[in-house]
C-alpha cells in the first residue's frame, strides 16, 4: 500500500513523500489480535519481498498466542505457512524476478555454518523461524501483505498449485521429513498418534512409503473420520479403547513395526513407546510440551529407536511436485480460507478447538 504524505522528511506541505505501508495482523498482547497499517519490510540486498496471497494458520501459532510456548512473545507479526508473488527483489537477486510464484521455508538458514554445509539447514545454528518472536531473535512473518525473505529460502510454484494449496506445503515437508527420519520397510504397520494436520500428513506420507497398514489415534471422532478418508487402514479412539493393547492384539502380540506421535505430552509418548514391536521404532515430531517422561526400561529392555524430527530439510521441492500432479491430496485438510481481517476471529475459534476445524488460511 502506497500512502502519499505531504510534509514528511523535512519537505514542504507542497511536495509529497511516497511512505510505504501494509496492513498486517499484529499480536498486540497475549489473546489480542489488531489489524493495523505497519511499515513494508526492509529490503535486504539478497532478500525478495512478496506480496503475501495466503497463509495458514500453524497450530503453534494458536499455542503461541497464549504465551504458553513463550516464542510469540507480543507484539509480533505471526505466519509461516504463505504463499505469493514476488512484488520485488534486492540488488544481489538475480534468479528470482518480479512476477515469480513462490512459497518459502518457514526456517531461515544461514547457509554457512556447521550443519547448513552438511545440508542439515534445519539444525542452523543461526536459524530464525518466520513469525518467531523470542528470546535469541524476533522474526516477523507473514500474515500481512507483504513479507521479506531471503532468496535461498524460495520454491517456484508449479503452475497448476494454487497459493491456497501451495501455503499448506511447509505442514507437508514436515510430515514426509519425519518419514525420511523413520526406517519404513515394505508393508510394515506404523502407528500415528495425532490426527491434527502434521499427524493426517504422515499418515499418507507413511503410505508412499510403502506401509501395508496405519492406524490412526486420536480423541476426536471428526479427526479420526477425516484419516479414514484419507486412507488409513483403521481408526482408534484413544478416549474409548486401550490403544496398545488394542494394537497389540491386531499385530498378532508383537505391536506395531514404528510409530509416529505427532501430539507432544505425555500420555501419548507413552502410548507410542508401549506400542511398538521389539526393536520397533518411534518418530517424535510433536513438542506441544518442553518435556516429557521417557519410560527408560521399555526403551532400553524392548531395543527401540527413537528419533526427533524437527520441521524440514529440502522436502519443499518434492511435496510441490506431488502436490500438483495428485500424489498427495491437502483439500480435506483445508477448513476454510478467510480475509486476514477476520484473523483474530479465526484464531479464537482454533483456540476454543471448535470441531470441524483442522486448517485455516488467511488471505491479506
Amino acid at each position: 500500500m502506497r500512502v502519499f504524505a505531504p510534509g514528511l522528511c523535512g519537505y514542504s506541505p507542497s511536495e509529497s513523500v511516497i511512505v510505504y505501508r501494509m496492513k498486517a495482523l499484529v499480536l498486540k498482547e497475549y489473546h489480542r489480535f489488531a489489524l493495523e497499517d505497519v511499515p513494508l519490510p526492509n529490503l535486504g540486498p539478497d532478500e525478495v519481498l512478496v506480496a503475501v496471497k495466503a497463509c495458514g494458520i500453524c497450530g503453534s501459532d494458536v499455542h503461541g498466542m497464549d504465551g504458553s510456548t513463550g516464542r510469540r512473545r507480543p507484539p509480533i507479526i505471526m505466519g509461516h505457512e504463505a504463499a505469493g508473488v514476488i512484488d520485488r527483489v534486492g540488488d544481489n537477486v538475480k534468479e528470482w524476478l518480479p512476477g515469480d510464484r513462490v512459497t518459502f521455508d518457514s526456517t531461515l538458514y544461514c547457509g554457512h555454518c556447521f550443519y547448513c554445509r552438511q545440508g542439515n539447514i534445519n539444525l542452523c545454528d543461526n536459524r530464525r523461524v518466520m513469525g518467531v518472536s523470542c528470546e535469541e531473535y524476533r522474526q516477523p512473518g507473514a500474515f500481512a501483505e507483504y513479507v521479506a525473505v531471503p532468496q535461498r529460502v524460495l520454491y517456484w510454484l508449479p503452475d497448476s498449485l494454487s497459493y491456497e494449496r501451495a501455503a499448506m506445503v511447509e505442514a507437508l515437508a514436515i510430515a514426509f521429513h519425519a518419514v525420511h527420519r523413520t526406517p519404513v520397510a515394505l508393508n510394515d504397520t506404523a502407528v500415528v498418534i495425532g490426527a491434527g494436520m502434521i499427524g493426517l500428513l504422515v499418515m499418507q506420507a507413511l503410505r508412499l512409503a510403502g506401509c501395508g497398514r496405519i492406524i490412526a489415534v486420536d480423541q476426536a471422532k471428526d479427526r479420526l473420520a477425516l484419516a479414514e478418508k484419507m486412507g488409513v487402514t483403521e481408526i482408534l479412539d484413544s478416549a474409548k479403547t486401550d490403544v496398545v493393547t488394542e494394537v497389540f492384539q491386531r499385530t498378532k502380540g508383537r505391536g506395531a513395526d514404528l510409530a509416529v506421535e505427532a501430539v507432544g505430552i505425555n500420555a501419548t509418548v507413552d502410548m507410542a513407546f508401549h506400542a511398538v514391536r521389539k526393536g520397533g521404532h518411534v518418530t517424535l515430531v510433536g513438542n506441544v510440551t518442553p518435556k516429557v517422561e521417557l519410560p527408560l526400561q521399555v526403551a532400553v529392555t524392548r531395543e527401540l529407536t527413537v528419533s526427533g524430527s524437527c520441521a524440514s530439510r529440502g522436502e519443499y521441492p518434492a511435496c510441490l511436485e506431488m502436490m500438483a500432479r495428485g500424489a498427495i491430496n491437502v483439500d480435506p485438510c483445508l477448513s476454510a480460507v478467510a480475509p486476514l481481517s477476520e484473523g483474530a476471529a479465526w484464531f479464537d475459534r482454533l483456540y476454543r478447538k471448535e470441531p470441524g476445524l483442522l486448517k485455516v488460511l488467511l488471505t491479506p
